[in-house]
């Protein structure tokens, strides 16, 4: 899933990150996120084990924080079938199928 909010900031996502907190209360069917800031807001990267776990977890955890915090503007989503993982600071290389 690739995500990208032109309007979020860092600061709210630290917010919003706390609010959920994931690390501590893992979503089901996560499998990897990572976030950055660029000239044009934010983009996030997720692979999640389907769409739909993660649209349960949008809707359940994302969507109450994200409006407790205040973040506005349209939000692109936009989701990838997987085929390969390469990821090896944390030991893994991947095909769709092991994931």
């Amino acid at each position: 899933m690739l995500m990208h909010w032109r309007e979020a900031k860092p600061d709210q996502y630290d917010q919003v990150r706390e609010k959920i907190r994931w690390d501590e209360d893992v979503p089901d069917g996560a499998r990897l996120h990572v976030c950055g800031f660029s000239d044009d807001g934010m983009h996030i990267l997720d692979v999640w084990e389907s769409e739909q776990a993660f649209n349960t977890f949008f809707e359940q955890r994302v969507g109450p924080a994200v409006q407790e915090v205040g973040m506005q503007g349209e939000l692109e989503v936009k989701f990838y079938p997987v085929h390969g993982v390469f990821a090896p600071a944390l030991g893994m290389s991947a095909q769709a199928s092991d994931l």
